[in-house]
């Protein structure tokens, strides 16, 4: 894991794009769909267009810095260089959070809908039972293969365009609104605005994933060229899919108040439209699809805590230590499992929105830095660098800005209490800001 590896680039536009697809989980819009209906009053299309704008302002930005900088990197090295080392070391320390955080999701995801088919067992049962193989398999150091992610993909497309088949057939049958046709997913005159605001907000977490490919920048042909198309086609094909699946799913059941679970509407929709069956389908891609993205996040963060511990960013000899016969950061992967009993007492909606926000002080963040660089460093200022470095990033700042603040209070509450410990363990770490902030590795 500290060894020093050249990577050879070998990895062309397709596998990229497939890469991004697989950590984003196209699947994921089932997992929020409940939430974000009555989050937004049944405008969830709508919410997912409104995200889907956001994103794009910020996917131009991550291209634009892996043309700069095209290394493995992230929106902590892009800070870095283009605005000053302490900031982004904070904005690396907000990563750090959602690192922490989402294999959490995978297993309250795996709680909600499997309580929800087995009435009889309590989410905490299945929540521990996966948390606990997750952890086993990590210690032991066992690695999801690579062909294990394309298949996920390939089997949460497959399962999306059969719910889209059998739900259209339930609508021209009379179902939900009997009619393929409305503006009402989209925009509903009779309601707030305000609430497609507060549904993307929260929808941004579907997103998370589409700067993952940034980090492939040192095995990717021409990344210059191909990184910053990567991000655009995982964000636009990710959004318009996530917006065909909440359009059509709005029709077949219009009554975003109606759910016995918010949080499992997804498996009330699919036993509406399809039977045990297909829902028996759904459950075994839910189970497999957590599987691989618990393991996955769990491993990377242990990575990441690793990284830093064997760099002294963190205690040494605990979080920089292997195990000396399974080679595992077997510490790192325990602490992350205790954190992750959280989702014990948590809800999917406030773990989702501190996410959003640590994920959304660091899209700000990459957007200013194309600022950094671009407009200040290298001083393109004419009419179009004025546009390209300076208008179009700021208003992708600006937008995330606008999300973040539209997140729950709570999330705002404990995400500033996590950027404010950031900042006290900057000031001790570098002396007061005497020293330079040391550099994490945040490309697990």
């Amino acid at each position: 894991m500290s060894e020093t590896k050249e990577m050879k680039r070998t990895l062309t536009l397709l596998p990229v794009v497939l890469f991004g697809f697989s950590f984003m989980a196209l699947g994921t819009v089932f997992s929020t769909y409940g939430v974000a209906a009555q989050i937004s009053h049944g405008m969830v299309a709508g919410a997912y267009i409104l995200a889907m704008i956001v994103m794009l302002f910020t996917a131009y930005s991550y291209g634009q810095m892996a043309k700069a900088f095209p290394i493995a990197g992230s929106a902590y090295t892009y800070t870095q260089k283009a605005i000053n080392p302490h900031m982004g070391f904070l904005v690396g320390w907000s990563l750090l959070m959602d690192y922490l955080l989402i294999p959490m999701v995978n297993y309250l995801l795996f709680g909600i809908f499997y309580e929800a088919a087995f009435p009889n067992i309590p989410s905490y049962i299945w929540i521990l039972l996966m948390l606990t193989l997750v952890t086993i398999v990590n210690i032991r150091g066992v690695k999801l293969a690579n062909g294990a992610n394309i298949f996920i993909t390939i089997f949460g497309i497959g399962f999306i365009i059969l719910f889209c088949v059998l739900a259209i057939r339930s609508i021209l049958q009379g179902e939900g609104t009997g009619d393929l046709l409305t503006s009402l997913p989209f925009y509903n005159p009779k309601e707030s605005f305000s609430f497609i605001i507060a549904g993307a907000a929260l929808l941004c977490f579907s997103f998370l994933g589409f700067d993952s490919v940034t980090t492939f920048s040192e095995e990717t042909i021409q990344p210059e060229k191909n990184i910053p198309r990567a991000v655009f086609i995982i964000t636009i094909v990710g959004g318009l899919t996530f917006t065909t699946v909440s359009y059509i799913t709005h029709n077949v059941w219009p009554n975003y108040m109606s759910f016995k679970n918010a949080d499992s509407a997804s498996h009330e929709i699919i036993l509406l439209i399809s039977g045990n069956f297909v829902d028996a389908i759904f459950l075994v891609g839910t189970a497999v699809g957590i599987f691989g993205s618990a393991m996955a996040s769990q491993a990377s963060a242990a990575r990441v805590l690793y990284a830093m511990g064997r760099d002294g960013q963190l205690p040494k000899k605990f979080f920089g230590s292997l195990h000396p016969k399974l080679k595992t950061p077997v510490n790192n992967i325990l602490v992350i499992s205790l954190i992750s009993l959280l989702a014990l007492v948590l809800s999917l909606t406030l773990v989702a929105s501190f996410i959003n926000f640590g994920a959304f002080l660091a899209f700000t963040f990459v957007n200013l830095s194309v600022i950094g660089y671009y407009f200040i460093r290298k001083q393109q200022r004419t009419i179009k660098g004025t546009f390209l470095y300076l208008i179009v990033p700021l208003i992708g700042a600006v937008l995330d800005i606008w999300l973040l603040l539209n997140l729950d209070t709570y999330s705002k509450i404990l995400g500033g209490v996590w950027a404010f410990a950031g900042v006290i363990y900057l000031t001790y770490l570098t002396k007061g800001f005497k020293k330079r902030p040391p550099e994490m590795d945040l490309s697990a």
